[in-house]
């Protein structure tokens, strides 16, 4: 006794995946095949060039994700760098007899918001504190008072991200 034969049909076409290559809609049907039954697939359609093709598509994406991931390290190392190599000047300035005011510049290449580092200042110090633009039009926290010592222990412990060789101490003379 002989047993029936399952043929497979295209479901698109209704030709056996055989002859999808005769009929006119092979992509569409070669699309099919690939989602219902993949070995059929492979073993009509998957040819060494395929093959090649597949895998080298595959290794490009793939190093076209490491080039981006190269890229973005070396973007956060590069300002990584940049921060390292920034400095932080605690100016102290006298003004007119006895009076004087520091002044503190480069925290926000550290990401320290300058509001809120003068509230700080301010509150600790119990005097005026206000960002200002300086005359290269960077902003800098004036701080009323000489207090430069104690803001540069103020910022070893507020902001541990800053280096402590990065911290200039600066004392500005008034010309007579």
């Amino acid at each position: 006794m002989t047993q029936a034969r399952e043929v497979l049909y295209c479901g698109f076409c209704s030709l056996p995946p055989e002859y999808c290559e005769f009929g006119p809609t092979l992509e569409k049907c070669k699309e099919w095949l690939k989602r219902n039954d993949r070995v059929a697939f492979q073993f009509l359609y998957n040819t060494l060039e395929d093959q090649l093709a597949s895998t080298s598509l595959g290794t490009e994406d793939k190093l076209e994700e490491d080039k981006k991931k190269a890229k973005e390290a070396a973007k956060i190392e590069r300002q990584l760098q940049k921060k390292m190599q920034s400095r932080v000047v605690i100016k102290r300035i006298e003004r007119t007899k006895k009076k004087c005011v520091t002044s503190v510049f480069g925290l926000e290449n550290f990401d320290v918001d300058l509001k809120k580092a003068a509230k700080l200042f301010a509150n600790k110090f119990a005097c005026g504190a206000s960002v200002t633009k300086n005359n290269q039009g960077n902003d800098e926290i004036v701080v009323q008072g000489d207090v430069s010592d104690e803001i540069f222990d103020m910022i070893m412990e507020q902001w541990p991200i800053v280096p402590e060789d990065n911290i200039d101490l600066v004392e500005d003379k008034k010309k007579k």
